[in-house]
């Protein structure tokens, strides 16, 4: 079934997986009849959608009374296609709201406004408190659409992506003329940075030193994604996991 079907192995470790089957093995159910690939994509579909949507109604019913915040997010999935992702935050709660395929549109801020003026009108312009987005100059054109049509709706900067604006303008080589000062202090984030991604590239790109490590130690060196924000901290957490394991590997006999 997975090879001829080409399953995802990762579908082994589902738990709707193993409790179906489970189900299954300890139960007689005739006349049972398996749901085609029909009524999979129709009438089943629609039920578990359904089934969501109860499942999200305890967090929408406080709404109202705590109003929400909607959240933008555009990125590049593997194949890269740009996608805007849209979703409420509320108490601490987030819904997913909907996916764009921006492909065909070009993302400027009449567009991007059409979008989040869809999404408040589907929630309720009542219950929108702000619009956070990134801080490229389109959103922040942007957001002055959005504050122009709806006085009591803020537009408002992503925290993470400011301070990481502010981070990059600090510590970044190229800006050493505007903040010498600066720069000077806050410099040495950068030299572990470079260090550790040495160290890293230094035992991956290896396949003795990387066996070597393997005796050592389970954990990967220092293998992650090169995410948008916070990457450098990722790596400085794993560097210190795996302190121990480096410092037995190099004063190994071997």
């Amino acid at each position: 079934m997975f090879y001829i079907g080409g399953l995802l192995f990762h579908f082994a470790k589902n738990p709707n997986y193993h409790n179906c089957y489970a189900y299954v093995a300890t139960h007689n159910i005739p006349g049972c009849i398996l749901p085609g690939y029909n009524v999979l994509r129709t009438t089943l579909l629609q039920k578990e959608r359904a089934n969501v949507e109860r499942l999200l109604k305890p967090i929408k019913d406080t709404w109202n009374a705590n109003g929400v915040s909607i959240v933008y997010d555009g990125w590049l999935d593997p194949q890269r296609r740009p996608l805007i992702n849209i979703m409420v935050a509320s108490d601490g709660d987030l819904v997913f709201i909907k996916a764009i395929n921006g492909s065909s549109e070009y993302k400027e801020k009449h567009f991007i406004a059409r979008l989040l003026k869809d999404v408040i009108k589907e929630i309720g312009h009542e219950k929108v408190v702000q619009v956070i987005t990134d801080n490229a100059s389109v959103m922040k054109a942007t957001e002055t659409l959005i504050e122009d049509e709806y006085p009591r709706i803020f537009g408002a900067p992503c925290v993470i992506h400011t301070l990481n604006l502010a981070l990059k303008n600090i510590c970044a080589t190229k800006n050493i003329e505007k903040n010498e000062v600066t720069y000077e202090e806050c410099s040495w984030i950068s030299c572990i940075a470079d260090d550790v991604s040495f160290i890293r590239v230094f035992i991956i790109n290896h396949s003795m030193r990387l066996a070597m490590f393997n005796e050592f130690f389970s954990l990967k060196p220092l293998q992650v994604v090169d995410i948008r924000f916070a990457l450098v901290i990722v790596m400085l957490k794993r560097l210190k996991l795996i302190k121990r394991c480096l410092q037995a590997m190099v004063i190994n006999d071997q």
